[in-house]
């Protein structure tokens, strides 16, 4: 059966969050679109929550995504800065929720292994790379867009499997149950 499917990234922040929108037919992939939810301006915390509850809402109403992809947490030092990245990674799954999009979280180091082949690629590799495989001409001003995008092919060119259906290497239990058609 051809795969048809689109896939919304989101790479979470509280200053730009950067989403990317692709679409899977089959063996092509192409982008439909990306950009950035601008939140500096903005006057507190739940401002800037609310408006990426909003923004987010309407891209899923306006794109119709089967599945979202969201980069996870990563550890920082400063745990305010944590909190509130954690708070609108929160908002950003309860508007796929809302609208019933199962959604899966990448962590960063596997976004870029997966766009570069290095887990340590920055930014503008990873932009670079992702303007060659999905033909686009202009890099944005901001490059929280391609990562939003990044986070997508990750979802795509991981099947789907992300941090919440990853298996042990020695759960076989887990093994047998996800892959039924496998013979030993």
């Amino acid at each position: 059966m051809l795969e048809d499917k689109i896939i919304l990234g989101i790479d979470p922040g509280t200053t730009v969050m950067g989403y990317g929108i692709i679409h899977i037919k089959g063996k092509e992939i192409k982008m439909l679109n990306f950009g950035i939810i601008q939140l500096q301006k903005l006057p507190t915390h739940p401002d800037k929550l609310k408006r990426i509850f909003d923004r987010l809402d309407g891209l899923i109403k306006e794109y119709k995504p089967d599945e979202m992809a969201i980069e996870a947490p990563f550890f920082g030092k400063n745990v305010q800065s944590m909190l509130k990245l954690g708070r609108a990674q929160g908002v950003a799954i309860g508007a796929s929720l809302l609208n019933n999009v199962p959604f899966e979280e990448y962590t960063p180091r596997r976004i870029k292994q997966s766009i570069t082949g290095s887990g340590a690629s920055s930014k503008e590799q990873v932009a670079i790379m992702l303007q060659k495989v999905l033909k686009f001409s202009e890099m944005p001003k901001y490059l929280d867009a391609t990562d939003g995008l990044a986070v997508a092919l990750c979802h795509h060119y991981s099947k789907g499997i992300g941090e919440h259906n990853k298996t042990k290497s020695n759960d076989w239990g887990s093994f047998i149950k996800n892959n039924p058609k496998r013979k030993l």
